[in-house]
């Protein structure tokens, strides 16, 4: 029986995360006050007392998301014995940083920079994304592929029957019009700032590519299944070129998951906010155990 340890992406916050960490564990306390000063603004203030608005910039979202996730995961102290461990998007860098590749606060610098890039190429490019429920992969990525004119791809594998695209208004549009067409239950735009994981993130990959190289990773303790490849990752020089890829590449967590499954996961514990991720691994392991992490 082997642990896997999730952890999630953009879309998992609420207002008031993390406050129940900082008001009862003194290492969370401390580790909180650090992010606020290595951001140089008081987050805390935003994640405890903020409203949902400020929580949906995602210059706030990404680094709160991350801070909840490996706050938790640091509070957890001997509970947190991973034989695997995995992230949704944002989630990958949680990930890396619970399992000891990086640090604490080079992860953290890393998730602002993502962050403010990420703004800057959704500012320069209005674009968007939209979830389509009921029908094969196969199916969209066709849809997909025969949008010529306008920016279009694959962007999240959710899980079997769910699969999140993304690109230029017009194409998102042209998109969810060709899906209902082939019988899709549901083409639904999503209230998200840009076209992530997407072509159109290029500006913010080439942008985090240098403060991603020179960040210093080391192995983690347990293998890390990246976002880009599906594949359990332990090289360090690999996982930062799968990092640098991660922003215009899809999410593939339809194929992340059947993989920890198929290396023996049967216990997921989900580190941050929410339980979307326990929601989409069900669809591939109805019978596993599933558990949202608590102090």
């Amino acid at each position: 029986m082997k642990k896997a340890y999730v952890f999630p992406g953009q879309g998992a916050q609420f207002v008031g995360m993390g406050k129940e960490l900082y008001d009862n564990v003194p290492l969370a306390k401390e580790m909180f006050e650090k992010a606020n000063e290595i951001l140089g603004f008081r987050i805390t203030d935003l994640m405890f007392n903020g409203t949902d608005e400020d929580l949906r910039q995602t210059k706030v979202t990404q680094p709160a998301i991350f801070l909840h996730s490996v706050i938790l995961a640091y509070s957890l102290g001997e509970e947190f014995k991973p034989d695997m461990v995995a992230g949704h998007s944002l989630g990958e860098f949680s990930a890396l940083v619970a399992a000891k590749s990086m640090s604490f606060e080079d992860g953290l610098r890393l998730v602002a920079a993502r962050a403010n890039a990420m703004q800057k190429a959704c500012e320069a490019t209005p674009s968007t994304m939209a979830a389509i429920l009921g029908l094969d992969d196969k199916v969209v990525e066709d849809i997909c592929e025969s949008i010529k004119d306008e920016v279009v791809v694959a962007a999240n594998y959710n899980c079997p029957g769910q699969l999140v695209i993304s690109g230029s208004l017009a194409g998102i549009e042209k998109a969810c019009a060709l899906a209902k067409e082939a019988g899709a239950k549901r083409a639904l735009p999503l209230s998200v700032g840009g076209a992530f994981h997407s072509p159109l993130m290029l500006p913010a990959q080439e942008e985090l590519a240098k403060a991603i190289e020179n960040t210093n990773l080391k192995a983690p303790i347990c293998p890390v299944y990246q976002n880009v490849n599906a594949m359990p990752m332990t090289d360090p020089t690999q996982i930062k070129e799968n990092l640098i890829k991660q922003l215009t590449a899809a999410v593939r967590w339809t194929q992340i998951s059947k993989a920890m499954v198929k290396d023996g996961a049967t216990t997921f514990i989900e580190v941050g906010p929410g339980a979307v991720l326990q929601g989409l691994i069900k669809k591939v392991l109805p019978e596993g155990e599933f558990i949202s992490a608590k102090i």
